[in-house]
């Protein structure tokens, strides 16, 4: 394969024309391990490593190779290679990282569409897609939404399931399929297009493997089934790995997430919850919280019904969440600067304690 059935393109062309890194080999990174990687390129697929520099020079994890990601290599022998630098990302799915608040988490990058995978039977949850759509709208990704098994509910569920999804989430396309019976494959297929690329996101067990395997026509993933005494998905994902479809789309495989956590960009929530930040500009006052003045107009229309009370509930959370996130991330910016400065105080006075 060349680089062009993984992506490359006239815009990364020209990144590497400004940038000077024609004496590179280019390539894309297609799945990480602990931070080694493996990446195509034009000369085969390299096992890789970053410089020590790099490595040097990141202040955060987010400086760090991902998958979907193109890098400048050079080339050792036929199958190692070091990446001497991360060309300028597309875009940038990220989320909270677990247990380390302030912190964000890369779920894959250069991403054209997000396919938000969720079964119709028990991991069916809506205030968990606009958790998603909020990512993906931080992130300049366009949000598409899979809901699988459909086998295992009867027609009227699923038609009743998809009014559901589109009334309360407006403007996403939405793709009921069976990896079963492979109904909805046929449409969903057709929407993938040669050379961009596709991230899936969804819990374990939600079938995004399966939804992978039956893409690519070929076993390419391995899957797993339900739990039967806890119900939950079993991990079969334990790494994000890129694969190109036969069809010359280029798919992102994620290992479940059972925490969403969103980041500190607030156009993503403001964006899946529009026509709350659209009537805050009707409240009596400018900085209302909208959980207990009089004058709130989204209270307001909470109460006669014109916005779902489960979404309220849903934007209040995330907001909170937000909210927090922007503290933890700023405090943790101020003690990593405070400690810079304290480094450079030391090497600076270094000779007057000798």
């Amino acid at each position: 394969m060349t680089t062009a059935d993984y992506g490359f393109n006239e815009r990364i062309k020209k990144a590497v024309n400004e940038l000077e890194l024609n004496e590179f080999v280019i390539g894309r990174v297609v799945l990480e391990h602990k931070e080694r990687y493996i990446v195509k390129t034009e000369k085969g697929e390299f096992d890789a490593e970053i410089t020590g520099n790099l490595r040097f020079s990141a202040k955060n994890r987010e400086d760090f190779p991902a998958v979907g990601d193109w890098v400048a290599l050079i080339l050792y022998d036929s199958e190692f290679a070091i990446i001497h630098k991360i060309l300028p990302r597309l875009s940038e799915i990220s989320r909270q990282a677990v247990g380390r608040f302030g912190e964000k988490q890369i779920i894959a990058t250069n991403i054209d569409y997000a396919l938000l995978v969720q079964s119709v039977d028990r991991d069916f949850n809506i205030n968990r897609l606009q958790r998603y759509l909020s990512i993906c709208y931080a992130s300049k990704v366009e949000p598409v939404i899979v809901l699988t098994k459909t086998d295992l509910v009867d027609a009227n569920q699923i038609v009743e399931i998809v009014e559901k999804v589109k009334s309360r989430l407006d403007n996403v396309p939405v793709f009921p399929v069976s990896s079963e019976n492979k109904n909805g494959f046929e449409t969903l297929i057709k929407f993938i297009e040669k050379g961009k690329t596709y991230c899936l996101l969804g819990s374990s067990g939600a079938g995004k493997s399966t939804l992978v395997n039956n893409l690519a026509g070929k076993t390419t993933m391995l899957t797993n089934s339900i739990s039967e005494s806890t119900h939950k998905g079993k991990h079969t994902t334990t790494h994000r790995e890129l694969i190109v479809l036969e069809s010359g789309g280029i798919i992102i495989d994620n290992p479940g997430m059972r925490e969403v956590g969103i980041v500190d960009s607030a156009e993503g929530v403001n964006t899946v919850f529009n026509k709350i930040i659209t009537l805050s500009a009707k409240c009596k006052y400018i900085d209302c919280s909208h959980t207990s003045e009089n004058g709130c107009a989204v209270l307001n229309a909470v109460a006669n019904g014109d916005i779902d009370k489960n979404t309220y509930d849903n934007y209040l959370k995330m907001e909170r969440e937000k909210n927090h996130f922007e503290l933890s991330s700023a405090e943790k910016r101020k003690k990593d600067k405070d400690f810079g400065k304290m480094v450079k105080n030391y090497k600076k006075n270094k000779g007057n304690f000798l």
